[in-house]
């Protein structure tokens, strides 16, 4: 026997994301996999691409999740925290939900609403020394998709003191995957196909998140839904703080991070480059007229952005190399 794992949320698709992840893991058994409506389903009825896979969803209950050495919990936002407190405390969790990333109760009850359950370690391993915190805890809070695509663009540079953090505008467009697999008239297909539209323009989640992991001080975010099922490309612009090579402080931020790749001068990143894996692609460069830099991300919203991550901060805390089960390589066409 492996490592024992169990899904809550198995029936969404960051849940069958990690399903797929597990299932290819060399050290991972999975154990138990949950849901909500879905629960007495075959797994692979759920997600037909899972074919072979012979695991009934299980009732989101402590009792059929408490025999694994570890849990990723990928459900929906205020949901997480009540599960993880009736689970043993040895019991290793991932909580891919927003619930334990932010320290500032004000901002959970600003932008979430409801009790803040606290903060866990952060799950963003190329932070610096985010890698041990992570290593040495029991329960970690998986980032969120824009924040992870967003945060490893603009981090370096303003640690770096090349970045003002007081004015960061970012853009970002994202596949409908990102809002979850719940019916919704505004993502059929024939409301996005042939269109982009924005969201929740200057009231954005994940802004604290942003702001909590990035250093970022003044931020303002436009999210755009984009007609494709998975992928962020994110434009990241900040007013230079000091007179650097933004590609140079990126490539030295990132020289041992497996999974973060600064491409090469001339190569911007694209969505479909990283599908299917758990990297995330940037390219960097100085705007000609304005002098703001720019900082270009692009990664997999159910990889790095979600499933992927949660595998990588697993691995950690279980003491395996943090790309075991993962590929850096993306799928195409």
């Amino acid at each position: 026997m492996g490592i024992r794992v169990a899904v809550a949320g198995a029936s969404g698709y960051a849940g069958g994301e990690l399903l797929r992840l597990i299932a290819g893991h060399p050290e991972f058994d999975l154990v138990a996999a949950t849901a909500h409506s879905q629960a007495g389903h075959r797994v692979d009825v759920v997600h037909p691409q899972l074919t072979g896979l012979d695991l009934v969803l299980g009732e989101t209950d402590p009792s059929t999740l408490a025999d694994a050495d570890l849990v990723f919990l990928a459900l929906p936002h205020g949901e997480s925290a009540a599960l993880a407190a009736r689970l043993p405390s040895e019991v290793r969790i991932v909580d891919l939900g927003a619930d334990h990333r932010l320290a500032d109760p004000y901002a959970w009850a600003h932008y979430y609403g409801g009790t803040h359950a606290g903060q866990w370690t952060y799950g963003l391993p190329e932070l610096p020394g985010q890698r041990e915190l992570i290593a040495g805890s029991t329960r970690v809070a998986n980032t969120g998709c824009y924040a992870a695509a967003i945060t490893l663009a603009l981090a370096p540079l303003i640690a770096d003191g090349a970045a003002s953090p007081a004015d960061v505008v970012v853009v970002a467009a994202s596949g409908t995957s990102g809002a979850g697999r719940s019916t919704k008239a505004h993502l059929l297909a024939s409301e996005v196909m042939g269109d982009l539209s924005p969201y929740r323009v200057g009231t954005h989640q994940h802004v604290p998140e942003i702001k909590q992991a990035s250093g970022a001080t003044g931020l303002s975010f436009t999210p755009v839904l984009a007609p494709m099922p998975r992928g962020i490309l994110a434009t990241v612009t900040a007013t230079p703080a000091r007179g650097v090579d933004p590609q140079e402080v990126l490539a030295r931020a990132y020289a041992d991070a497996p999974f973060v790749h600064v491409l090469p001068e001339g190569r911007w990143p694209h969505t479909a480059a990283t599908l299917g894996s758990n990297s995330c692609h940037l390219q960097a460069t100085v705007d000609v007229d304005s002098g703001r830099l720019i900082v270009l991300s692009a990664l997999d919203n159910l990889g790095k952005g979600a499933a992927g991550q949660a595998v990588q901060n697993a691995n950690l805390m279980l003491g395996l190399p943090e790309t075991t089960g993962l590929s850096i390589w993306g799928v195409a066409p």
